[in-house]
């Protein structure tokens, strides 16, 4: 591979990659569920601390092994090959693909905003819809199959980024870049106008008070929180830690795919310098937005509202309409066309954001075929722009079936849990490699070592603790995909002996 990406390339790459839709519209179910606005920025704080130090941890691993592939080859290298499998396995499946189906899915909702006859009950093919059906905490099917005027947007996309990828990764850093400093002034924007113009006295009344007594309302040790454990279990009283254990699902989604520099690693100028920086600046950065922006929302919007409200305002930050908080907020602001504004600001983050998905992806199964875990022309790079074409094909493929299957979101919900977990196996492999590799050159060294990596084990399995109690739904289910993945790597491990002693 051709080192192309710099410093600035990779930065984009990591910010791109994280900012999507989430951090328009995953607050409001995260204001539901704390229902406190110390809270509900407490658990951006959370986030924040958990990505931050997984960053700096997985710049040493970086700095150590700058090669294609990134995360899998960490965990192949440091707990065996079968980890490696497993992770590459279920990116593959379901947390690569289903996020870039999701993300251009959502692309094409809100390029209904502009064109009406783009949407996802506009059908020109329905197939079948898939009742649901409960199987132990999963609830399956329940997902209309065909495709309708978004998915059918969302399939064009796919495909021309894939195609678009082929064609070298400068130039697929280039849209990125174009596409990252688009949506970060876009948050900035938003950032700024709550801040000035936007800012809303009746607002900072409900959301902080004369004295800030509102701001900490339902924040301390003493008081409890309703959780539903399941999909229609009972509803239970839970403490501060746990509630903020159980919004990591959204606000952690939200802050995912920074570790996408780490698969391009082979393409990436002195590595071992701007990839570790990248990782701290870049997530850095977005963590920095997402709080403000988090911010921006209570500073525009009361917290609580009425579900029935005829205003952004009077809904507030729990009941904004189908959870748009984003667009709420630059509605009240600029009231018809905030709407607008929101939605073209949507369409560049997403854009980007399944680019630098598409692009990264692919890397990661090129490493696994060139391990014999991976079907084999996947292995192979073009001759003239050496990019892997046939892993960028495969992935955009699986995409397209899972846009129409209309699966990705309910496979996304269930593989957040296993997300998690293989981040902390990550980590934990930091400190296998200390051991196993003691002399190794580490060209960085992970700030706080070993208190810090320590912190971040324990606080994500604490969080994976209170999920599997309180939100089966989204655990096991993504324990079982991940380990369907056994038998096949088993299998690809047969194919590829027998392929060499042949």
């Amino acid at each position: 591979m051709v080192q192309t990406l710099g410093l600035f390339s990779s930065t984009a790459l990591v910010i791109g990659s994280m900012i999507g839709s989430g951090i328009f519209l995953v607050d409001s179910d995260i204001a539901r569920l704390t229902d406190s606005p110390a809270l509900y920025l407490g658990a951006w704080v959370l986030t924040g601390v958990l990505t931050l130090i997984a960053a700096l941890s997985y710049g040493e691993l970086a700095a150590m092994m700058p090669q294609a592939g990134g995360q899998y080859v960490y965990l192949r290298e440091s707990l065996g090959p079968v980890w490696g499998f497993l992770y590459g396995w279920t990116l593959f499946l379901v947390i690569q693909t289903g996020t870039i189906a999701a993300v251009c899915v959502a692309f094409g909702k809100f390029l209904g905003v502009f064109f009406p006859s783009v949407s996802t009950t506009h059908w020109l093919w329905h197939i079948a819809h898939v009742p649901p059906v409960r199987v132990g905490p999963m609830v399956l099917g329940n997902m209309d199959i065909g495709v309708n005027t978004a998915n059918l947007v969302a399939i064009a996309i796919v495909l021309l980024l894939a195609f678009v990828n082929i064609f070298g990764v400068k130039l697929g850093s280039m849209i990125q870049n174009v596409f990252t400093s688009a949506k970060a002034l876009s948050l900035a924007g938003l950032v700024v106008l709550a801040f000035t113009i936007g800012r809303n006295a009746t607002a900072w009344q409900a959301n902080f008070g004369s004295n800030w007594s509102r701001f900490w309302a339902n924040a301390g040790w003493s008081a409890m929180h309703p959780v539903q454990v399941g999909m229609g279990g009972p509803i239970v009283l839970v403490n501060a830690l746990v509630i903020l254990a159980v919004v990591q699902v959204g606000s952690l989604f939200s802050s995912d795919a920074w570790n996408n520099i780490t698969f391009t690693a082979g393409e990436v100028k002195n590595p071992k310098r701007n990839i570790p920086l990248s990782l701290v600046l870049g997530t850095g950065f977005v963590l920095t937005v997402y709080f403000l922006a988090s911010l921006s929302y209570l500073l525009v919007l009361p917290m609580h509202g009425d579900p029935n409200g005829a205003t952004a305002l009077a809904r507030g930050v729990q009941n904004a309409t189908e959870d748009r908080v984003g667009t709420a907020a630059l509605e009240q602001i600029f009231h018809s066309s905030g709407a607008d504004l929101m939605a073209a600001a949507i369409l560049i983050s997403t854009f980007g954001c399944a680019n630098g998905l598409s692009l990264a992806g692919a890397r990661v199964y090129y490493a696994m075929s060139q391990d014999g875990l991976f079907f084999k022309s996947v292995g192979k790079l073009h001759p003239k722009y050496h990019t892997p074409v046939a892993g960028l094909i495969v992935q955009a493929l699986w995409t397209c079936v899972l846009c129409v299957s209309g699966s990705y979101g309910q496979l996304l919900d269930y593989i957040i849990f296993a997300v998690l977990v293989f981040y902390i196996l990550t980590i934990l492999g930091l400190f296998v490699l200390r051991v196993k590799w003691p002399a190794a050159p580490r060209p960085y060294r992970a700030l706080g070592y070993p208190v810090l990596p320590a912190l971040y084990i324990a606080l994500a399995g604490w969080i994976c603790f209170v999920l599997l109690r309180y939100k089966p739904q989204y655990t096991w289910p993504g324990l079982v995909l991940v380990l369907l993945g056994i038998p096949v790597y088993f299998l690809w491990s047969r194919r590829g002996g027998e392929a060499s002693n042949t």
